[in-house]
Parts: structure tokens; sequence; C-alpha cells
């Protein structure tokens, strides 16, 4: 069984910062895509940052490139989400979650591809 544990968000200023971890246990993710999700109130849930199973590709929105980090540790299972510059649009639930399918490119940070996901934390940002 996987499970997934998350840590991070919390309420920030519009500009502020604030970083997101996660550890998967119960599957090993080095071969499997990674990526951050999100949910705002009344909206689907969609892809802010994936990283590839490699490590070498970053791909997801135009808005957060530039102002939000991906990285992953794969000898810790981990993935962790830098965000600068934050906006009262990125307030929403953010999820980690790992992709269904091993070594696979996929062609955007849609949620479609990704079977493993944790809670969710809140990040709230005010004007």
């Amino acid at each position: 069984q996987v499970q997934v544990g998350e840590s991070g968000g919390g309420e920030v200023q519009a500009g502020g910062s604030l970083k997101h971890s996660c550890k998967f246990s119960g599957k090993e993710c080095a071969n499997v895509n990674l990526g951050w999700l999100r949910q705002a109130p009344g909206l689907q849930r969609e892809g802010v940052l994936c990283i590839s199973w490699h490590g070498r590709r970053k791909y997801g929105q135009d808005s957060a490139k530039g102002r939000f980090t991906i990285s992953r540790d794969n000898a810790e299972n981990a993935l962790y989400l830098e965000m600068h510059s934050l906006k009262p649009e990125d307030t929403a639930m953010y999820y980690c979650a790992a992709d269904s399918l091993l070594q696979v490119t996929r062609p955007s940070c849609s949620p479609a591809y990704f079977k493993y996901s944790g809670q969710g934390t809140q990040v709230t940002v005010s004007s």
C-alpha cells in the first residue's frame, strides 16, 4: 500500500515564499515521474510542476516556471516544491503525486497521469 506524507503549505502574503515536502512509502519512486498538483475551490485539479523519473526534465504551468522550483531525492523517495513570489491566485490545496507507470515520457503535467497522491496541504496567499 502506497502512503504519501506531506508537509509544508501555510498562509503568506503576496510575494512571500513557502516550501512543500513529501515522502512516498510502500512504493519505489526512483523510476516514476513525480509532480505537484493543486486544486482551488470550485475548480478542477491541475498540474503545477512535474519532474521526470530521471530528473532531467521539469515541466508544467508557465505561471509556475520562474517562481516555483521542483526537485526530487530518489534516495529519500522524496519530492519538494519551493514557491516564491506567491500570488493570491496560487491559493489552493497542493498535492504531491506519483505517476501510474514506470519510465514514461508524458506530454504534460496533467493530473490524469498520476495514480498516487497525498492528502494535500493548504496554501493561502493574501493580497
